[in-house]
This record gives C-alpha cells, structure tokens and sequence, in this order.
C-alpha cells in the first residue's frame, strides 16, 4: 500500500542518459536522481506516518533478509567474525529500527507549549516536518551501523536520502547498495558509490541535510562545503577519547571492560578508549590485569586467532605500526603486515609528544599514562581537545560527579566503556573538534526534522490592546502582561 510509485514520477530511467565522459555522466546521473527525489518528496507522500513506517518495516525486513551476504561482507573487509558481526552491527541496526517503529507516532506528534497570557487566548505548539533530500557519508569501520542508523531517523522524519558508503570497505559497500536498492526505489532512497571525486561531487550539490561520519579533517571539508550553501551539518567526528582509572576502581572488572571496548573491531572504533591515564598507586597493577585480560580473551598468539579483525589496508597498518615505538611496548606489539593484522597492544607515553599522543590512533593500540591522581588526570583531558567519549573507573560518587560536571565530552560511561551509544535514548554526537549534532532515537529523528513554530489563534476575540494609537492606558497594561 505504502510503496514509492515510481510511475507517478514522469521521467526516463537513469540508463538511458546518453553516453558522455564518466565525470559528465556521474554528474547527470546525480542531478537526476536529485531531480527524481525532490518530485517525489513535493507529492507529500513521505508526511504519512503509515507510510514511515511502512519504509522502516521494510527495511528491517531487508537487513534480515540480506543477513548471509552482510556477514560475507564483513568478513572480507575487516575480517570480523560473524558473532562480533552481528553484536556489534546487525543486531543493533535491528534495535534501532525497532525503537523507531515503537516510538514513530509519539515523535511526530504535535508538542503543546505553554502561551505567555499576552497571547491569549491564542496556543502554542511546535510541529515536526522533514527537511527534504538529505545526503549520508559513511565510514568503513562500522559500515552497516553508522550507515542504516542515521538512514532510520532519515526516513522516521520523512526525507529522501542519497547515501555514499565508504569505498575504503569494498565487499560492504557493495552489500549495502544490494540490500538498499533491494528495498527502495532512487526516488526516496539511492546508493551512489565512489571514491573521493564522487564525495566531492556530492559535497558540491545543495542539500537540505549532510551527515558525516569519519575524521576531524574531512569533517571540516565537509562543513566547508556545506556553508556555501548554508547547509545544516550533523558531523560524527572522533579524537582521543581518554580512560580514567582510579585508585578505587575495581581492576579487574575495568581491565576488562577495557579491552573489550578497545580491541573490538582492531580498535577501529570512533568510541574506543584511546588512551589509560592511570593514577601511579594503581597503575603497575592495572597494567597486570590488562596483559592478563589480553591473554585471556586473544591467546598466547593473537597473530594466530581466527577472530582477530584485520587493519582496513596498508596505509593505516603502516601509520600504527609507527605507534609502536621501540622501548615503549609493555604488551604485544608483533605484526604480520602480509594480512594487516597487529595484535592487541600496550605501549608507555609520558605526555602528548608521544608517538601514540600525537593524533587519534584508531587501531588496536593502547598507550598508558602515569599520573599522580584524577586532578592531574582532569587537567590533562582539559588541556587537549574536547573528546568525543570520556570513561572513568572509580568507586567514589564524588570523583563521578566532579569529572562528569567540569570535564565537556560528548558521551561517555562510567566503569564501562563504549556501551552509552547502544542505548537508542542517548544521543550520539560530539562536542567541538569531536563534531555536532547527535543522532540516535527520537535524537536522530529530531535532528533530520525542522522543529516548526506554531501559534494557533482564533476570531471571536480581538482585543485592541496591540493596535494603535497608543496611550497611557496601554503602556501600562503592556508592562502588566510583559514583565
């Protein structure tokens, strides 16, 4: 009942453009499928609630479906086995377009608010309304689960979307294209492909939204881009999220907890922990605990175990093999860089200057910071750029509180890691160099929608009170109802 009909919009299919220069051809082809989806977002199809959630059902439907081929597809990317696969991605993309489709209605529903009595007896109220035809860059290192979610609170508002997934991950590009174009038609949802001109293409359309996830630098292209046509910008950026751990933490359950946000995916994680600072009465013993949970949970050869994920591609298995400086290896440190693999690390840093300080690692590399307690922690976090995750570990109400009041970071846990961002209530999203904007849940919802201010007032009152002429009278009942 709630398909796109395709027919309704009056134009020759995209195969039959004429045969130009492929540059010539990218450009016609995208101007159309933008032409395409305007005329289809101008039928008001997409301000039916039925019809949202007609979309958000078939696309969880087609994640299920396409579930063989995804898991093909990550295992040839990243080499991820298909549990962490499916925990890590499959299994929270599903969450997340079920949490939609339980709250969908609630969302768009009208919000009361309340109406100074200067405006009485008029209402208030703000209106929900999609922004239009939204552009989607995705990364490579959760290529399902930073693609399908910010493309669920998308439709959930009601846009069009043209979506680019990230060439750097080949096999999954190609299988989000397959599923996507299994499901909707070009006018409401298109995959485009490419490299960076086709980025560069896209970035120099006019949007009416862009989501970017990826790193600091590009961020900034992005939004560079986008200011020229004053374009709103949801940027998901990264940095070096710091892991504080207190003399009061509990050392075993933080070493794990720790690892396993760490080296989850090779440590190609935006949310990892990319940094320890560990104050000096606790650290030798939580570096103990740390080796010991490496071991545990990776062999006594990660080189060798299957489920270790690999490095994306050469170029950045060379850049982390630069962090593993010599004298600085406390744990791990051996490569095969044949199959891109580097096993679960630990390396010393004494301050920024560090060779695994200088810049956000994003690899299965993890260097630890001695200090002496959490006031020179805090003054460390603070001096540098404000992360995008922050996690502490410790027992004290009192240490919680004060790092989560006097320390900015978009997101975080305390005695976890990683774990706020599976919850679809919690908005996901940076804060300054770490990015803008959130997504998630009725977040993400919210920030592809035009929030749209709304008085509704009626006819059988009118006072004269706001009309001219003016006087004495009125001045002062002005001051009555204004103050």
């Amino acid at each position: 009942m709630f398909d796109v009909p395709s027919k309704t919009l009056e134009t020759a299919p995209l195969s039959m453009i004429p045969t130009l220069p492929e540059s010539i051809v990218e450009t016609q082809q995208l101007l159309e499928i933008m032409r395409r989806q305007d005329q289809f977002f101008a039928t008001g199809m997409t301000l039916n609630e039925e019809f949202r959630r007609a979309q958000l059902v078939k696309l969880r439907k087609a994640v299920e479906k396409h579930e063989g081929s995804l898991l093909q597809a990550f295992a040839k990317d990243l080499r991820k086995s298909g549990t962490e696969a499916y925990f890590a991605e499959i299994g929270v993309t599903l969450a997340e377009i079920r949490h939609a489709l339980q709250h969908l209605r609630t969302w768009m529903k009208p919000e009361r608010c309340p109406t100074p009595m200067a405006l009485a007896p008029a209402r208030s109220e703000i209106r929900r309304e999609p922004l239009g035809r939204c552009l989607i860059l995705s990364p490579w290192n959760y290529p399902l689960l930073l693609t399908i979610t910010p493309l669920v609170a998308a439709l959930a508002a009601g846009n069009t979307v043209v979506l680019k997934p990230s060439e750097l991950a080949p096999a999954m590009s190609q299988a989000v294209r397959e599923l996507l174009e299994d499901t909707f038609p070009p006018e409401l949802v298109c995959v485009l492909e490419g490299g960076v001109e086709m980025s560069r293409l896209l970035l120099d359309q006019r949007w009416d939204l862009i989501c970017f996830t990826g790193g600091t630098e590009v961020g900034r292209s992005v939004a560079q881009a986008a200011a020229k046509h004053l374009t709103p910008c949801i940027l998901e950026l990264g940095g070096k999220s710091p892991c504080l751990v207190s003399r009061t933490a509990d050392l075993k359950v933080a070493a794990r907890r720790i690892v396993w946000g760490k080296y989850l995916n090779a440590g190609q994680t935006c949310l990892a922990p990319d940094y320890i600072l560990a104050e000096e009465s606790i650290h030798d013993a939580l570096v103990a605990a740390l080796r010991a949970e490496i071991q545990l949970r990776f062999g006594p050869e990660p080189l060798n175990n299957p489920q270790l994920p690999r490095i994306i591609n050469h170029r950045h298995f060379l850049r982390l093999q630069k962090m593993i400086a010599p004298g600085t290896v406390i744990h791990g440190g051996r490569c095969d860089a044949e199959a891109l693999l580097i096993e679960p690390t630990l390396v010393s840093a004494n301050d920024r200057s560090s060779p695994a300080m200088r810049e956000e690692i994003f690899g299965p590399v993890l260097p630890i910071l001695k200090v002496k307690n959490l006031a020179e922690a805090k003054a460390f976090v603070k001096a540098g750029e404000k992360p995008l995750a922050l996690y502490l570990f410790t027992e004290e109400r009192g240490e919680q509180d004060d790092i989560l009041r006097t320390i900015s970071f978009g997101g975080g846990c305390i005695n976890d890691v990683l774990v706020h961002a599976g919850n679809p209530e919690l908005p996901f999203g940076g804060v300054g160099e770490s990015g803008m904007g959130a997504y998630h849940g009725r977040h993400g919802f919210e920030s592809f929608s035009h929030r749209k201010a709304v008085v509704r007032n009626n006819t059988f009152m009118d006072l004269p009170l706001r009309y001219a002429p003016w006087g004495r009278f009125k001045d002062k009942a002005f001051r009555l109802f204004l103050n």
